[in-house]
Parts: C-alpha cells; structure tokens; sequence
C-alpha cells in the first residue's frame, strides 16, 4: 500500500504536534469532528498514549513534505461485550486530500485492526461529507445507521451516519 513517495508508520507521542497540526483546521473550519476547541500537542499525546495503551492502532502517513494524514482505532463503548469493536477515525492534512492517500492509509489501518482480531469496525461520518463515505463505501463499509440531528455546530444541525465493515 506503500509507495517510494508515502510512508505509513505506527505513530508515537513525539508525533503529537504533526498530529495535531492535522486535525486543528477541521475543529477550526468543518463539521467533520464535532470538537470545538483547538487541541494542544501535550492532549494530543495524551490520546495517542489512550489508543496505544489499548493496544489498538494510530498510524501516521509521511511524504516528502511531511505529515499527510493519520488514522486509528478506538474503542466503541466501554462494555466488556463490546471489546471485539473498534471505532475509526482518519483524517489528512487538508494540502494532502484527493491524492490517493486516503486509501492506502485507511487499508494498512484495516490490516492492523484485523490482526488485533477485532470483529467490527465502525466509521462515525458527519453528513454530508461525499468523499469520506466514498472511501468507507471503496473499502468494503456499508452504512448501518443514521442520526438525524444530533450534533449543532457552525450554526446549524448536523446528521451522523454509521458505515461498518466486519473483518
């Protein structure tokens, strides 16, 4: 999935601030995460810690110019009967989308998550957003569920959708 000019690599807490770097404009700008604040490198790290601590996948994926986009597996819910599901969540640098990185970086995801023997896996997308359902929909997902509503943001309502694929 790898190619001479993409590198996708475990992360580690000295990659927080890339991480963030990532994330914060979609927080700042969109309605793809329903976060409101920035959030720090050092809180970055701590999540990085929560989802390797787990023993669950955070990858990063590098080119030439840097940090391209990053991708993990959290836990669904909390609840013992749940530990065989695993939420993902992907998101590239935004100079770095709609070129081919999403796939491949989404991909060595899945194949981390099934060689931890998860069962489930389930991608949260707030709506409308084309070109995340159009990778989870490449990638074997279909969609199980949507919420209408749930989340207000940027002045205005959001809906949810769920996709999952079981590995």
């Amino acid at each position: 999935m790898e190619t001479p000019d993409l590198r996708i690599r475990a992360v580690s807490a000295a990659d927080a601030a890339a991480v963030a770097a990532i994330y914060n404009p979609y927080v700042a700008d969109t309605c793809a995460t329903f976060e409101t604040e920035p959030v720090a490198a050092q809180d970055m790290a701590v999540r990085i810690a929560e989802v390797l601590d787990a023993g669950l996948p955070w990858l990063l994926a590098e080119d030439a110019a840097g940090a391209a986009g990053f991708a993990y597996a959290s836990k669904w819910k909390g609840r013992c009967a749940y530990r065989f599901s695993v939420e993902s969540t992907v998101y590239l640098h935004r100079d770095h989308t709609g070129r081919g990185i999403g796939r491949p970086l989404y991909g060595r995801l899945l194949e981390e998550i099934r060689a931890r023997r998860m069962h489930a896996v389930i991608g949260g997308i707030a709506l409308p957003n084309a070109a995340s359902i159009a990778l989870h929909e490449r990638l074997g997902f279909r969609k199980v569920a949507h919420f209408e509503q749930v989340g207000f943001k940027q002045g205005r309502w959001i809906d949810v959708g769920y996709w999952q694929l079981l590995i």
